[in-house]
């Protein structure tokens, strides 16, 4: 059986790659299947800077805000999912499009995770009474302890992916970093054109302040309010960057203006997290954010049988 052909967008947050997405899906007969770790959750389109409804409109969308806020998804399970939904695209004549941020599950899905073993209750129970007890700061520094790859990758804040690296070495003995770095024996073949879009983390910051701004003044801040009617501040879908810097506001423990600066700077960080992963990955073609026809074109060689 021929290997199924998928284009793979990926770069830093705030890169355009919503856009380009678009415009690839127009082009060619596309449907864009999200592979970000955060617009998988229901309820937070704006936080999360989901695709539009409008947007959705013009192609086939997956993946996108259907997820509750208090279920945690790791990379190995929502590989399953995507692989699922990829080869479905595929069967009714379109091209899948995987477009997002998170360089872990673009990785999990094309085969580069090995089956990790379930995490018993018991074990996932203590992790979380621990962290409760210590805090985030102290458990970051046990996880980079055991498993210092993981912990470079992962913000101090981010509960949920730190007790996921801990419970993974409690119950295994063996490092999340370890298990990811090798590969998924049952994984689909794929012939994948693997773009990236790109810019300086100077010329980006702006960008993520503008952004910011719009989110704050388009309803991020009401939907961290309804969320926190129906779920705890720690739920996993809320433990994302800006999740934390909102209910920070709302609780009164700072002002909004506080909020959004922390919120900037945290993403800042996070890109950068981002661009490292990414530089590290091979075949990626780069094009520079709002590129779009310079990557249509790229695609466009790619689908006829030649080079990119």
């Amino acid at each position: 059986m021929a290997a199924t052909r998928i284009v793979c967008l990926l770069g830093a947050t705030g890169t355009g790659k919503t856009a380009v997405a678009l415009a690839l899906a127009e082009a060619y007969g596309g449907a864009v299947v999200n592979v970000d770790s955060r617009q998988v959750y229901a309820g937070l389109s704006v936080l999360t800077a989901q695709p539009t409804a409008a947007e959705q409109g013009r192609c086939p969308h997956f993946l996108y805000g259907d997820t509750p806020l208090d279920t945690a998804v790791n990379a190995g399970s929502f590989a399953k999912r995507a692989r699922v939904v990829v080869a479905s695209i595929a069967t009714r004549g379109l091209l899948p499009l995987l477009v997002g941020g998170t360089g872990l599950y673009f990785r999990a899905i094309r085969g580069g995770l090995a089956p990790i073993p379930p995490v018993p209750p018991a074990v996932r129970a203590a992790v979380a009474a621990r962290y409760d007890a210590a805090g985030g700061r102290a458990m970051h520094e046990a996880l980079a302890a055991v498993d210092p790859v993981a912990a470079a990758r992962i913000a101090p804040a981010d509960r949920q992916r730190v007790t996921r690296a801990l419970e993974v070495h409690a119950a295994t003995g063996r490092a999340l970093s370890d298990w990811q770095a090798a590969g998924d024996p049952d994984a689909p073949e794929y012939d994948a054109l693997v773009i990236g879009l790109s810019l300086p983390l100077d010329a980006l910051t702006p960008r993520l302040a503008r952004r910011i701004e719009a989110m704050a003044r388009e309803g991020a801040v009401e939907e961290v309010r309804g969320a926190l009617t129906r779920y705890r501040p720690d739920a996993p879908g809320l433990t994302g960057i800006g999740g934390p810097e909102i209910v920070g506001y709302l609780s009164g423990a700072c002002s909004l203006e506080e909020a959004k600066a922390k919120w900037l700077a945290n993403t800042r960080a996070y890109a950068k997290r981002q661009m490292t992963w990414f530089r590290k990955e091979p075949e990626v073609r780069w094009f520079a954010p709002g590129d779009t026809a310079g990557v249509c074109e790229a695609a466009g060689r790619w689908l006829e049988g030649g080079t990119a």
